[in-house]
């Protein structure tokens, strides 16, 4: 197609209902944007001259406008992290530019920012709902962090620095894309596969057939290994060959590190342009303009918290460590005295098979993802009292494995729907899991009559895909993935919030914004919940209860090393927003090295690139703010901690309290502040006690 095509035949210029995935191609992208592009030019102009300090006069004009950019540029977004193609990407890489300068000019509309100040000071001030105020407070705040303040050369300087920014980080991203893609291992004789579940070789086995391998099978190979979580995962924690546990492992820490696909200079580039940024808009550094918009009131706040959580984790992760040294010394293994970064993984699943007496893998046929999605929309049946139920037939999908489901109230009545993404694809999807908006809710009027445009969530995983005519069979790990997105999508869709600005996870401060996925992971390890899924794909049994002891007793292994984790990345985040001088004596992986003293207890390897595969920070809204997950998980430690005061057995008090939770944190969405929000829910402020009592780590 040319770029004639016209808006009726261009189905990314729909502008509202669900995108028409089944319609739209790469070639589609770029006539799409630049068309729109121009038309919401003209509508921008129009609205500058012609606008009013009234909620009607400038916030819902805006809104439309913004909305219908967002519509067609967020399926585009999209399709980039799920299926992603060079014709794609190309597409992308062309508009891109220029939809940055729009937004760049919208937010800087100097006609549109007097108007938020003059509604703010106006009489009609007081009559504004909450929520409504709170949107023209972000705008107002928002315009000021996108340099509405700025003349001259230092507002075409801020403007550039935008445009490279975002240009960088999609280059960032892509580069980690291709570099995992770029690596596989493949494996021929049968001890080079010792020690690996079936699992993990039906798995090994198909990814080679699909690379051409074609009598490839699970029992004889060839098998292929690749840096795509589901692999990687199980072949660090079961292989016995530690000499391709090292080869793995120094392929993951060195992706997007050199040749066409190196990060580094990127990384160096991104946080000049940021503290660049910073410096324009009068902040001392990035991580302050960061933490402007955030729940944590200054760095120090955040670096306190960061090292109350260091010192309770650190000596249990020395600890940790050290039991594993002996446990490999017992099993006569030759690198006990020096055990290393590829050795972690494998020994400590041994030690945790021995101590625990099961397996990850053993659990596998007890979590197939049909009885695991039954368990969880039970749960949160019971919980928040709504219904969710298959609605394949009602949406157009991107891929012949995305599934599409309707959310009932307690009337029955329809009030949001979700598609799930569920299997890892690596040659198209990006890593990790993540949720993302499709339909944000809104109440609005239309030929005199009022109607609610209900809202709809992607929620996307990379769990093991089904092999040899078996459902999805997911690790432990996998459930509480799957359990945390549908968290973040539960915020989106029970939201009551009918303002498009504040409704679901909009206006709500980034370090909040991971309560409700990280309050839903504890609901893996309650008895009720579990036992609702856990049934054997096979036979229907139910897990046995020796099983749910040992999960139990197994939550607390190793948390003193996976909460330093957390706080080693959350960390060198903030070092380098904050105190990093980028040009300066000290490199990004020297500040990473200097931190890692304090906050690992094996050393980073002097390949370590880790930095240039951390998508989050670099290319993603975790900037300076990866502390956010512990932030938040403090939040949620202690909203979970009330229902556990409820009593977990009670279903009415259960009942009660989901309601509450329901009506406060999922409700509210980003109409108040999320201290407010977590104050009226829990009736005080939150407190560290139930996160450390919840990762075994209290005092």
């Amino acid at each position: 197609m040319t770029a004639t095509l016209t808006v009726t035949q261009n189905p990314l210029l729909t502008g509202k209902g669900l995108p028409p995935f089944d319609a739209i191609a790469p070639e589609h992208v770029v006539p799409a944007v630049t068309q729109l592009l121009a038309e919401l030019e003209t509508e921008l102009a129009n609205l500058e001259t012609s606008v009013k300090p009234t909620w009607e006069g400038l916030v819902e004009p805006l809104q439309r406008l913004g909305e219908r950019l967002n519509w067609t540029w967020s399926i585009v977004g999209h399709l980039m992290g799920v299926k992603n193609s060079p014709e794609l990407r190309s597409a992308h890489e062309t508009v891109q530019p220029q939809v940055v300068q729009f937004w760049n000019k919208l937010s800087q509309s100097k006609p549109l920012y007097d108007a938020f100040k003059a509604l703010r000071e106006s009489d009609s001030w007081d009559s504004l709902e909450p929520a409504q105020k709170r949107i023209v407070e972000a705008n107002i705040r928002d315009a000021q962090l996108s340099g509405i303040s700025l003349e001259g050369e230092k507002k075409e300087r801020f403007n550039a620095i935008q445009l490279e920014l975002a240009e960088i980080a999609t280059k960032f991203s892509n580069h980690v894309l291709d570099a995992t893609k770029a690596f596989s291992l493949t494996l021929t004789n049968q001890e080079e596969v010792d020690g690996l579940p079936p699992s993990l070789l039906s798995l090994a086995a198909q990814a080679a057939r699909t690379a051409g391998e074609e009598n490839a099978t699970a029992e004889n190979g060839p098998w292929r290994i690749t840096l795509d979580f589901p692999s990687y995962g199980p072949f660090m924690q079961h292989s016995t060959r530690r000499d391709l546990r090292e080869k793995l492992y120094k392929a993951l820490i060195s992706r997007a590190a050199s040749g066409d696909l190196n990060n580094w200079p990127l990384i160096d580039r991104i946080l000049a342009l940021r503290q660049e940024k910073a410096a324009l808009l009068g902040f001392e550094s990035f991580a302050e303009l960061s933490l402007a918009s955030k729940m944590a009131p200054n760095v120090a706040a955040v670096e306190n918290l960061l090292e109350e959580l260091r010192q309770a984790s650190y000596d249990a992760a020395v600890k940790d460590l050290a039991e594993l040294q002996e446990f490999a010394a017992e099993k006569g293994a030759p690198e006990a005295s020096e055990l290393t970064h590829w050795d972690v993984g494998f020994w400590s699943e041994r030690r945790r098979e021995e101590k625990f007496a099961f397996s990850a893998e053993e659990l596998r046929p007890y979590f197939a993802l049909p009885q695991v999605l039954e368990g969880l929309f039970g749960l949160v049946n019971r919980l928040f009292g709504v219904t969710v139920k298959a609605a394949d037939d009602r949406a157009p999908i991107w891929h012949e494995d995305v599934r599409y489901f309707q959310i009932d109230d307690e009337a029955g009545n329809a009030i949001a729907y979700f598609y799930l993404d569920a299997y890892s694809r690596p040659a198209e999807k990006r890593g990790g899991a993540w949720m993302d908006e499709c339909i944000v809710r809104a109440k609005f009027v239309e030929a005199g009559t009022t109607a609610t445009r209900l809202p709809v969530a992607y929620l996307v995983c990379n769990q093991t895909p089904p092999v040899d005519g078996k459902p999805s069979l997911m690790t432990f790990g996998e459930v509480e993935t799957l359990f945390h997105e549908f968290g973040h999508g539960l915020q989106h869709m029970l939201t009551t919030v009918d303002y498009p600005g504040a409704s679901g996870i909009n206006n709500v401060e980034w370090d909040a914004v991971e309560l409700p996925s990280q309050f839903m992971e504890n609901w893996c390890y309650d008895r009720a919940t579990l036992f609702g899924m856990a049934k054997h794909y096979e036979t229907g049994e139910t897990l046995p209860e020796h099983y749910y002891q040992k999960l139990l007793a197994a939550r607390h292994y190793m948390s003193g090393s996976a909460m330093l984790r957390q706080v080693h990345f959350a960390t060198v985040d903030i070092e380098l927003h904050h105190r990093y001088q980028p040009g300066g004596s000290e490199t990004v992986a020297e500040v990473r090295n200097r931190i890692a003293k304090n906050t690992t207890v094996l050393p980073p390897l002097k390949e370590d690139a880790f930095l240039c595969a951390f998508g989050h920070i670099f290319a993603g809204g975790y900037a300076a703010g990866y502390y956010s997950y512990k932030w938040a998980e403090v939040l949620s430690a202690d909203a979970f901690a009330a229902f556990e005061e409820a009593g977990l057995e009670d279903a009415s008090a259960i009942a009660s309290t989901g309601k509450r939770f329901r009506d406060t944190v999922l409700g509210l969405g980003g109409s108040l502040h999320p201290m407010e929000v977590f104050k009226t829910f829990r009736g005080r402020e939150p407190s560290t006690k139930a996160l450390l009592r919840h990762s075994g780590l209290a005092a």
